[in-house]
């Protein structure tokens, strides 16, 4: 079941490293905060993803100046913002990214920096800042001399601080200068410094290590950004944190330092832009990527600011790299995505085909074909189509709102409004049809405190009352008339922990605010579908309260959910209400923002009076979604911060949805379409992923997966000339394939088949086979497609160029048709009733007609296919009594007579693929070709065309009589090679 990557391309997701080959200037590998590393091969012109199979969260990324083919990938993105992941250690390829191998530091959660010596590539250094939430020993700056076979720590200081920058000399590899960084986060509050973030250097390869100090601001220092100038290396310059953050510049190799006036952008949020870089052959030209680019001119003592002149370029800059072949081109990575200049950074192109949005919901809606819906991390809130002509490119999207976005709800009322909601509650209904906005948030009365909204604020639809919106600060809010009226319908659910209330006070040494901390507040609202009375909602601070009178009373039942091993004041990342049993009730927790990262799912029976952990060895990441089956109560789906689960069972067994699915990817959101029965996937890293028609799995039993083999049932399939098709191919960008628009025959196989073949062969009501199909042999689901068309007829052979009449077949009538699967020495069958396209244009009358003219076709292709062997046999014969009789004229006179009246039934001189010499063979094929694709009856002149065909048919059938004939009479009886004819 391969699941398709919509994207989109046209806003993209954060980019967290950049580096490109030093010896081609083409080769560039793109790391992003949580969609792996994608690698293009010709300047960008097309990327490829090479890391699916591993971390998607990506700090940093190194190449072996002397191999370009050894790549190292620092996991675990170092941007310490509310909503980054973490990794599991470092990766090493020696192959360009096809291969991976993991090769330590799996502690340290995020890696910021790696280095390698180029004398000596053996010689690795990384910078490990470490874990963000909790106190750690594996944090600080790592070396390895073999490798990366072997680490030791060079540089640490504490538990709390690690190491968040080194820079080498290239012309002394031994001299190093590295910064150590103190920071931690919380549910609640950020601190950025500290007494453990300082500046040191070291002469003889971190053996030892000098303090620096001169010159730097007194005072405790938070994250310092290094940038070394490769054509001056004792010119380096920093972005230091501090009670005031300056930008700071070295002549001496880091000795001594000297503040540089600069701009508010080269200063901003030193926490989250951590990055400043020199041109690599001109230490006086700097760039400083941060809420935009700023560039320098005379080694950093002023700063101008990038122009959108060219086009716009996305704010919060993260990543760069200057191709030191060309250092007119510089990549920069944003919060969206992948920006390319070839002017020094005067003007950009954005890279449109790298699909790592970072969704925090998606929601869908009931058109044809239905749209999704999502919010992206700081790229607002988008629609976009599940199918389009030609498959779903980046222009096919539509931006609705603004902000970080988050949730986006679809009026199932009212088709024409969206609601879409921001950062800190910030929420909108958008008017489809103008683009208008309405701003619909609650705001606080005299009888509330201030409000406390979330980061990621639920905008909530009910699933049993689709009239009743919902959208929550400490309060539960509820609106019947969409968002124009809003009634409280609880008191404060939460904690109310005044000690977590502090957020103007976040940030440590830069004031950093922006709702991103805000804390006890609820995260999560569900309805139960069967019953509007019955609401649900989860806080950030642990509560799980449910109200079964429409909000009148509320009952905190987190006690009871300590009992199953769950952590107090756990986050409650979402609350899943049966569809089957308003007593059963699924929740996820997860408590990664107390530094740990195990998955927390549970279950009650009994409306959370008692709750069940379920667990497994399968999951892996913090617990984000649990998803119900919309019609098997035992299938179920779980999103995590490390991947996709399944189970069949009810929870007691689960595995890991593959695919086409990278193994790790982050999953935020699940919605299960329907209709179309497809499970859609919010992706943090990887844009929106579509998994088609789940039928499969929802039949999928434990009895099921005991048989050898089993062929899953189809009700019925519609005959289609399909719904989605031409336009011309996209010029650039990403485009997300179609479904299926023929549903698939699918077969389950218990085990690989390793001897013996598996086939499908298609037989109609009496029994006639109309089509054999290879079928594959893989343990598990299998699929293979029937076009709906019978077998295409033998056509003639012998000319200069091929004939496609042979391959295209007949749509087939509407019926019962059986499907047989062969495995092996076994048979199984279904049968299937092809019914007529619901949307179609043609009658049974109009269907009836184009198979006739089908048939007709196919048998003018069958009769000149007998005239071409009984040619092409006696041309063979005749050219082999030519060659024992080089003198006789006649028989030569009597070849080219052959030859003629070949070349007048098929194309017999021209081998281009164009119709520069159309005959009688090509004819037939034109016009079978044209009744067979089009969802149309034969047109009168198509008719008279084919009885026009018909009637050179036979006259060529004549022709051919004749000519035997006369061959029988002349030639055959005489003593030379007989001509023997062909067939097939």
């Amino acid at each position: 079941m391969q699941a398709r990557w919509l994207g989109p391309g046209t806003m993209s997701g954060r980019i967290t490293a950049i580096e490109g080959n030093s010896k081609d200037g083409k080769t560039v590998y793109v790391g992003s905060a949580d969609g792996g590393v994608w690698k293009t091969t010709n300047a960008g012109a097309s990327f490829k993803s090479v890391f699916d199979k591993y971390c998607q969260s990506i700090g940093a990324i190194a190449m072996d100046p002397t191999d370009m083919n050894t790549v190292y990938v620092g996991t675990g993105e170092s941007n310490m913002r509310n909503t980054v992941s973490y990794g599991d250690g470092l990766y090493k390829t020696t192959d360009g990214g096809d291969n991976w191998t993991k090769i330590g530091l799996d502690s340290t959660e995020h890696i910021s920096k790696i280095v390698i010596n180029p004398s000596n590539t053996n010689i690795i250094y990384v910078a490990a800042p470490g874990p963000l939430w909790c106190d750690s020993k594996s944090r600080g700056l790592y070396k390895s001399i073999d490798g990366g076979n072997t680490w030791q720590k060079i540089l640490y200081t504490d538990e709390k601080t690690g190491c968040a920058d080194i820079v080498m000399n290239p012309q002394n590899p031994d001299e190093l200068l590295a910064t150590m960084w103190e920071f931690r986060r919380k549910p609640y509050a950020f601190s950025s410094g500290g007494k453990g973030s300082a500046m040191y250097k070291s002469v003889d390869g971190g053996k030892t290590w000098t303090k620096i100090s001169k010159g730097l601001p007194d005072g405790e220092l938070g994250r310092i950004a290094l940038a070394l100038s490769p054509s001056n290396p004792k010119h380096i310059l920093a972005i230091v944190e501090a009670k005031e953050t300056k930008l700071y510049s070295s002549m001496d190799g880091g000795e001594s330092w000297s503040k540089l006036s600069s701009t508010t952008n080269v200063e901003a949020r030193p926490f989250y832009f951590s990055t400043i870089a020199f041109d690599p052959k001109d230490d006086k030209r700097v760039y400083r990527p941060a809420f935009e680019l700023s560039v320098s001119d005379d080694g950093g003592f002023s700063f101008t600011d990038a122009s959108d002149e060219g086009g716009w370029v996305h704010s919060d800059h993260h990543a760069i790299w200057v191709n030191p072949l060309y250092t007119n081109q510089v990549w920069i990575g944003t919060d969206g995505g992948v920006f390319l200049s070839n002017d020094r950074g005067l003007t950009f192109t954005f890279i449109q085909n790298i699909p790592v949005g970072q969704f925090y919901h998606v929601q869908y809606d009931m058109k044809e074909p239905y749209n999704v819906y999502g919010g992206l991390q700081d790229n607002g809130t988008w629609m976009g189509p599940s199918q389009y002509y030609g498959g779903i490119s980046n222009g096919r999207w539509r931006a609705l709102y603004g902000g970080d976005g988050f949730w986006a709800q679809p009026d199932p009322t009212d088709s024409n409004l969206v609601y879409a909601e921001a950062q800190g509650g910030e929420a909108g209904r958008v008017d489809l049809a103008t683009g208008l906005i309405d701003d619909i948030q609650p705001t606080q009365t005299k009888t509330e405190d201030k409000l406390r909204w979330n980061w990621n604020s639920p905008i909530y639809i009910g699933a049993a009352n689709s009239h009743n919106l919902y959208m929550s600060a400490q309060y539960l809010y509820k609106s019947t008339d969409h968002g124009r009226n809003w009634a409280r319908i609880s008191p404060d659910l939460t904690t109310n922990d005044k000690n977590k209330e502090k957020q103007e006070e976040s940030g440590g040494l830069s004031a950093d605010n922006t709702s991103a901390e805000n804390h006890c507040t609820i995260f999560t609202v569900a309805e139960s579908p069967l019953d509007a009375n019955y609401i649900f909602a989860g806080t950030d601070d642990g509560n799980v309260q449910i109200t079964t009178d429409g909000g009148k009373t509320w009952t905190n039942i987190s006690g009871n959910i300590k009992n199953c091993g769950i952590p107090s004041q756990t986050w409650v990342s979402s609350i899943e209400p049966s569809r089957f049993d308003k007593n059963v009730l699924y929740a996820t927790f997860d408590n990664h923002s107390y530094g740990d990262f195990n998955t927390y799912l549970a279950k009650s029976t009994d409306l959370g009076n008692t709750w069940t952990r379920i667990n497994s060895s399968e999951f892996t990441g913090f617990a984000h979604k649990i998803k119900e089956d919309l019609k098997n109560k035992n299938l179920l789906f779980l999103g995590t911060e490390r991947g996709i689960f399944c189970s069949i069972n009810g929870g007691d067994d689960w595995f890991r949805m593959k695919n086409h699915i990278p193994d790790y990817c982050p999953v935020r959101d699940i919605q299960i379409h329907p209709r179309t029965n497809d499970l859609i996937l919010a992706t943090y890293g990887r844009g929106i992923i579509i998994v088609d028609d789940i039928t499969p799995i929802r039949n999928m039993t434990l009895q099921v997966a005991g048989k050898d083999v089993y062929m899953y049932p189809i009700s019925k399939m519609e005959l289609t000339y399909g719904k989605y098709e031409g336009g011309f191919p996209e010029h650039d960008g990403w485009v997300c394939s179609n479904s299926d628009e023929i549903p698939p025959i699918q077969y389950y196989l218990k085990k690989r088949v390793m001897t013996g073949d598996v086939s499908i062969k298609i037989f109609d009501a009496t029994g006639k086979m109309l089509k054999d199909i290879p079928a594959t042999k893989r343990k598990g689901l299998n699929k293979v497609y029937w076009d709906l068309r019978s077998k295409g007829p033998r056509t003639a052979t012998g000319g200069t160029k091929p004939d496609q009449g042979g391959f295209i077949g007949p749509m087939v009538l509407p019926g019962v048709y059986t499907i047989k699967l062969y495995v092996g020495d076994s048979t199984y069958s279904e049968n299937i009733n092809v019914v007529p396209n619901s949307n179609g244009k043609m009658t049974d009358d109009d269907r009836n007609a184009q198979y006739a003219a089908a048939l007709k076709c196919m048998d003018m292709h069958e009769a000149l296919a007998t005239v071409a062997d009984s040619i092409n046999g006696t041309i063979d014969a005749v050219k082999s009594m030519i060659e024992l009789d080089k003198s006789n004229k006649k028989l030569r006179v009597f070849l080219d007579t052959l030859a003629a009246f070949k070349g007048r039934i098929m194309a017999s001189k021209q081998t281009s693929i164009f119709a520069d010499e159309e005959r009688l063979r090509e004819r037939i094929t034109k016009v079978y070709a044209i009744v067979c694709y089009q969802e149309a009856r034969p047109t009168n002149l198509q008719m008279q065309n084919i009885e026009l065909l018909s009637t050179e048919v036979d006259k060529a059938q004549v022709k051919t009589k004749a000519i035997m004939e006369e061959y029988d009479k002349k030639w055959k009886n005489k003593k030379q090679i007989m001509p023997v004819q062909k067939r097939g």
